[in-house]
C-alpha cells in the first residue's frame, strides 16, 4: 500500500475522530495484521508492540488458541449475546476463574460480570462494598489509576483529567502511596512504607480525622498509568492487617495487573494477602472485551439489579478468557513472565548506570516502569532529579521510528513502561532492549543538541 493512501487514513481519522483519541498521537501508523509481539502497517513496516492493548493481549496477538476458540463459538452456534442468562460455556469460564484463585477464595466468592470496561467493574465494586457497609467515604490512593469514568476519575489520582469536570463522585480520600524513588515523606527506602502504613492507621483511628466511616479501600498493588510503581509487599501486609481489623472492604484493583502479568496470576499473590474484592478486566478476556468483579459471599448483599449492563456475559470473551486462562495455567508462562522481567531489568539496569538520564527501573514480571530524569534539575532532598517528560517523549518518538511500541506513564509522563505479551521470548526480549537503548542514546543526544 502506497505511503500516500496510509497518511489519507491517517487524515480522515484526524478529521473525523473524537479529539479524545489518543494512542494515534503517539503512534501514527495504520496496521494491517498482528501476530504475537509484532503488528505490521499498511506499508509493511513492522513493529514490537510492548503496549500490547494497555496489558489486555496477554498471549498477543491473533494467538492460535485464542483464534481457535472464536471459530469453535461460531461454528457451533453459541450465542454472542445472553445478558446474564447461563450457557455451559458461562459455567466452564467461571469455573475456570474459580480455579485460579488462591485456595482460601475458591470455595467462598461471588462473581459479577459488568460492562466491558475494567471501568464499570470498578464502579460496581464501589457499589458493592457500599451496600454491605453502609460506609460513606472511600479511601484510594495518590498516583492511582482506576478508568475514566465520573467514578473513577473521582478515584484517580492524576489531576489534568479532572480540571474540566464538575460534581465528582463525593467522599473520596487519597491516601500517600509508597513511592520510594519520589518518596511523600521525603525519606525513602523501606521508611516509605512503613510510614504510609503508620499514617492510614492513626487517620482510620482518629476520632476527628474529618473522614467519615469508609466502605472500602482501592488500591492497585503496582500503579501503571502511575508510572509502574510497585507496592512495598510488606507495606500491602500491613494495609490487609489494617482494613481487616477495622472491617472494611480491601478491594484490589487487578485490571492491568491481574492474569499473569507480574509473575503470579493475581499481583497481590506475591504479598501472601487475600482480599475482599478482586476487580479484574484486559487479559481476562483473551484479548476481547471482559470485566467481572470477584469477591467474597459475605458482601453480596445486594439487590437483583443492583448493577446491570447490556454487554454483561459477552460469550465471545468467555471463550477466549477461557482459552487464555488454561493456556497460562498449562503452558509455564507464568514462569517465563518471571524470566523475562527478570532480563528486561537486568538489562535496564546495565543502562542505568551508563546514563544518569533513567533516575529508576522498577516493576514486576512483565509490568516494568523506567522513569527519566532531568539531570540539569535540582535534586531534590532524597537526592533524585527531577522528572523528564520532554526526554521521555523523545525516548518514545525514537523508539517508534525504530520499530518499537512502547507507552509513557508516571508524573510528568516522564515514565517509559514496558507491557509485552506475557509470551515474549529471549530473543525478542533482546530484540526490544537492543532498540531501546539505541533510541535512549538518540534521544539524549538530540536533546542536548537542541539544548545547546
Amino acid at each position: 500500500m502506497s505511503v500516500k493512501l496510509q497518511n489519507d487514513y491517517l487524515r480522515l481519522q484526524e478529521e473525523k475522530e473524537s479529539n479524545a483519541r489518543s494512542y494515534p498521537r503517539h503512534f501514527p501508523l495504520v496496521i494491517s495484521r498482528a501476530k504475537g509481539i509484532k503488528v505490521t502497517d499498511t506499508e509493511g513496516r513492522m513493529y514490537y508492540d510492548c503496549l500490547a492493548g494497555a496489558g489486555t493481549l496477554a498471549l498477543g496477538h491473533n494467538h492460535d488458541i485464542v483464534l481457535d476458540a472464536i471459530r469453535e463459538v461460531l461454528e457451533q452456534e453459541i450465542p454472542l449475546h445472553t445478558l446474564d442468562l447461563a450457557t455451559p460455556l458461562k459455567l466452564a469460564f467461571m469455573q475456570e476463574v474459580f480455579s485460579i484463585l488462591p485456595v482460601e477464595l475458591r470455595d467462598s466468592t461471588k462473581i459479577q460480570f459488568c460492562g466491558p470496561t475494567g471501568a464499570d467493574a470498578v464502579e460496581a465494586a464501589i457499589k458493592l462494598v457500599k451496600y454491605a457497609t453502609k460506609g460513606k467515604s472511600i479511601l484510594a490512593f495518590q498516583g492511582s489509576y482506576h478508568g475514566s469514568t465520573q467514578a473513577t476519575i473521582a478515584m484517580s489520582g492524576n489531576l489534568s483529567k479532572k480540571e474540566q469536570l464538575q460534581s465528582l463522585l463525593p467522599d473520596v480520600h487519597f491516601l500517600p502511596f509508597p513511592y520510594e524513588y519520589r518518596c511523600p515523606f521525603g525519606m525513602g527506602g523501606e521508611m516509605t512504607a512503613k510510614l504510609s502504613a503508620q499514617y492510614i492507621e492513626n487517620l482510620l483511628d482518629d476520632c476527628e480525622s474529618g473522614i467519615s466511616a469508609p466502605c472500602g479501600v482501592i488500591v492497585e498493588t503496582i500503579q501503571g498509568e502511575g508510572g509502574a510503581i510497585p507496592a512495598n509487599l510488606e507495606w500491602l501486609r500491613e494495609l490487609r492487617r489494617i482494613t481487616a481489623e477495622r472491617g472494611i472492604p480491601l478491594i484490589i484493583d487487578e485490571v492491568q495487573t491481574g492474569i499473569g502479568r507480574t509473575g503470579c496470576m493475581f499481583s497481590f499473590e506475591h504479598a501472601g494477602i487475600i482480599p475482599d474484592v478482586i476487580v479484574c478486566s484486559k487479559a481476562v478476556g483473551g484479548g476481547l472485551p471482559m470485566s467481572l468483579v470477584i469477591y467474597k459471599e459475605e458482601l453480596d448483599q445486594w439487590r437483583p439489579g443492583a448493577h446491570t449492563g447490556t454487554f454483561r456475559g459477552n460469550q465471545l470473551a468467555m471463550a477466549t478468557g477461557l482459552a487464555t486462562l488454561r493456556y497460562i495455567r498449562e503452558q509455564s508462562v507464568l514462569q517465563n513472565v518471571r524470566d523475562r522481567g527478570e532480563q528486561f531489568k537486568a538489562s535496564l539496569n546495565e543502562l542505568k548506570a551508563r546514563f544518569e538520564d533513567i533516575g529508576d527501573v522498577r516493576g514486576r514480571g512483565l509490568m516494568i516502569g523506567v522513569e527519566i530524569v532531568n539531570t540539569a534539575g535540582l535534586k531534590d532532598r532524597l537526592g533524585h532529579y527531577p522528572p523528564d517528560g520532554a526526554l521521555a517523549a523523545a525516548i518514545q518518538r525514537k523508539c517508534f521510528e525504530h520499530g518499537l511500541i512502547v507507552e509513557l506513564g508516571g508524573r510528568h509522563s516522564a515514565v517509559v513502561r514496558f507491557l509485552p505479551p506475557l509470551i515474549i521470548t529471549e530473543q525478542e526480549t533482546a530484540e526490544v532492549l537492543s532498540i531501546f537503548e539505541k533510541s535512549v542514546i538518540e534521544a539524549i543526544a538530540e536533546v542536548s543538541n537542541l539544548n545547546g
